[in-house]
């Protein structure tokens, strides 16, 4: 047998990552003690640790543990050494999803401070280009954002742009399952389609943020983020097909630059504000406990932060430009939306190599486990 040679580079991004007090452990397995969620049969977060300490990237890129995961911190706060090891197995998760992004250069790029700059660049710039200016010297009173910026090349690019990187992402995706299947080389006992079904339907419940002792309050907090984002998306989503639904049933009432804006008692308007509002709660919820118990909340990294402040940024902006239309400003209405719509792409075009990569590869992960019978013990 070949010795194994230790990734540098590897234990340095984990490091950079929040796991800097890797080294401080020394293998007693508190942390898999008191895990609840961990499986019963070689559990985590001990073996990860380990892993980490030698360097074995391939293995841990590969490992469907690090995503059954919730990062509670049980484990950190009872580690008598001080070790951390739900930092650490977050660490993992950001270098994993980094590895697998195709392209990889984009994975690096989301992932650095350095990077910022030109990837907010991308999005202005289009939308510099696509935008109507002249719009920003109306003093008439009226809202319109179609006249600003017109919603059929918006719709096109966000079409286009969205299919290209969900195309992006199911290939690192398959490269991730892939490299599970060959790391466990264990033959499923359930189907992909039946185990997807009923993973979907515990995310849908989010129970397993809400299983440890240390952390509940993220049940409440990423609940309202998650379901705030979708209800929003679906808000986007049903506005776009009414506007549409009033241009092509009654095109002789309605162009599309004078279709009726939306009162705020409007059921889709109802569901807009209130996922906004769920969205801005769930993350202040996170930000207010990062300060007052930074122990028990975890290391707050770049790619935290900066996807917190993405979402933070989308809803704040989305709600704002709604009562700058309704106050009649439509030069900072406008102003806004531009700076909204830089929010949405940016969060949306770099999904698969940001935190919100989570949500595709804790999915998958958890497929995977489930496929294998390897979930986490149910409490």
């Amino acid at each position: 047998m070949l010795p194994q040679k230790p990734d540098k580079k590897f234990k340095r991004s984990i490091a950079e990552s929040g796991g800097d007090d890797l080294n401080k452990c020394y293998q007693c397995a508190t942390c898999s003690a008191v895990c609840l969620l961990t499986p019963e049969d070689h559990p985590f977060p001990r073996k990860e640790m380990l892993l980490a300490q030698w360097g074995q990237s391939d293995k841990l890129v590969a490992d469907p543990d690090v995503w059954l995961c919730h990062q509670c911190n049980d484990c950190t706060v009872r580690c008598p050494r001080g070790a951390r090891p739900g930092d650490v197995m977050g660490a993992i998760r950001n270098y994993s999803f980094e590895h697998y992004a195709v392209p990889g250069f984009l994975g690096k790029l989301v992932s650095k401070p350095a990077g910022l700059p030109f990837l907010m660049l991308i999005p202005i710039l289009i939308f510099v280009f696509m935008a109507d200016w002249s719009q920003m010297a109306t003093f008439s009173g009226h809202v319109h954002f179609y006249d600003f910026l017109q919603n059929g090349p918006l719709e096109m690019l966000f079409m286009a742009g969205n299919f290209i990187v969900l195309l992006l992402a199911s290939f690192g995706l398959i490269r991730f399952y892939k490299g599970m299947a060959d790391s466990w080389k264990v033959k499923p006992e359930i189907g992909f389609i039946k185990a997807a079904i009923q993973t979907v339907l515990e995310i849908i419940s989010h129970k397993r943020f809400g299983t440890c002792d240390t952390s509940k309050y993220r049940q409440t907090a990423h609940f309202l983020v998650f379901y705030g984002f979708f209800g929003a998306a679906a808000t986007a989503g049903l506005a776009l097909m009414r506007m549409e639904y009033l241009h092509f049933i009654h095109p002789e009432h309605y162009a599309l630059s004078n279709i009726p804006s939306m009162m705020l008692y409007h059921p889709i308007k109802i569901l807009g504000n209130a996922s906004g509002l769920a969205m801005i709660i769930g993350i202040i919820m996170m930000a207010t406990r990062h300060s007052n118990d930074p122990e028990s909340a975890g290391v707050s990294t770049y790619a935290g932060k900066i996807f917190i402040w993405g979402i933070f940024g989308v809803a704040f902006t989305g709600m704002l430009i709604q009562f700058l239309r309704i106050g009649g400003l439509p030069t900072l209405a406008y102003a806004f939306y531009f700076i909204h719509l830089v929010f949405v792409f940016s969060l949306l075009w770099y999904a698969p190599y940001s935190q919100f990569g989570h949500m595709f590869y804790r999915t998958f992960a958890m497929i995977f486990a489930r496929s294998i019978n390897r979930m986490p013990q149910e409490q």
